[in-house]
């Protein structure tokens, strides 16, 4: 391929490289929730999404309220909620 270092073959067949992973379920991480909780130190933590969702919180209670609105974004969230079940509903 041009461009490739002499002697150093791709990592992937030319055929995979364009189409993207093919293995699995299809399934692919969304959302992530990250919490960092320093022995005798104070709690902080993310709430990241692909929709845009993007939060932070500092401090036991901020923390506790965060992980809430995390799991309660699953069922608003555009990219996990069924639209045609939603319709239909």
């Amino acid at each position: 391929m041009k461009g490739d270092a002499e002697g150093v073959l791709p990592s992937l067949p030319p055929a995979d490289r364009a189409s993207g992973p093919t293995r699995g379920d299809g399934r692919f991480p969304v959302a992530w929730l990250h919490i960092s909780a320093p022995r005798h130190g104070t709690p902080t933590a993310t709430s990241t999404c692909l929709c845009g969702w993007d939060r932070s919180a500092t401090g036991h209670g901020k923390v506790h309220a965060l992980i809430a609105a995390h799991t309660a974004h699953r069922d608003t969230c555009p990219l996990r909620t069924n639209q045609e079940g939603r319709a239909a509903a």
